[in-house]
């Protein structure tokens, strides 16, 4: 059986989008191919880093990518999962293709105000928030 194919994309590949590639390799990767990328690749997010570890992923070496590198070489997706909040779907990349495009809008940890522990506790609630989607979606992707 083929692995279905799926980038998950938001602005920065910096948190979101890196949530829903780790959540899903650990979750279903032997039925998925799975990568994510960014409009502007920005830095890894080291408040997602942390929430990522507490919960056993270690992504503390993923590079961000460029979602126009993965046009350029030419790939294609069975889904294309945009994780941009609705406040952001004007800046949400969109990758051309014919694989079908779905949209979860989760919350952008980098938008979060407060202190260090404050923004820890919204950036888990998002982990939360992916993990139950990734797990809700396996099935019918």
């Amino acid at each position: 059986m083929d692995k279905k194919k799926v980038l998950f994309v938001c602005v920065h590949n910096s948190a979101r989008s890196q949530m829903s590639e780790a959540f899903l390799k650990q979750l279903a990767g032997d039925r998925f191919e799975v990568e994510s990328a960014g409009l502007e690749p920005g830095k890894l997010n080291p408040m997602v880093v942390e929430v990522m570890k507490e919960v056993g992923i270690d992504i503390s070496q993923n590079n961000t990518k460029s979602v126009f590198d993965f046009f350029k070489q030419g790939k294609q997706y069975d889904y294309v999962v945009t994780v941009c909040d609705e406040s952001q779907s004007g800046a949400c990349p969109v990758f051309p293709g014919k694989g079908e495009r779905l949209h979860w809008g989760f919350a952008d940890p980098s938008q979060f105000k407060g202190s260090w522990e404050d923004k820890v506790k919204q950036t888990r609630e998002v982990r939360n928030q992916i993990e139950a989607k990734i797990k809700e979606c396996i099935n019918s992707l």
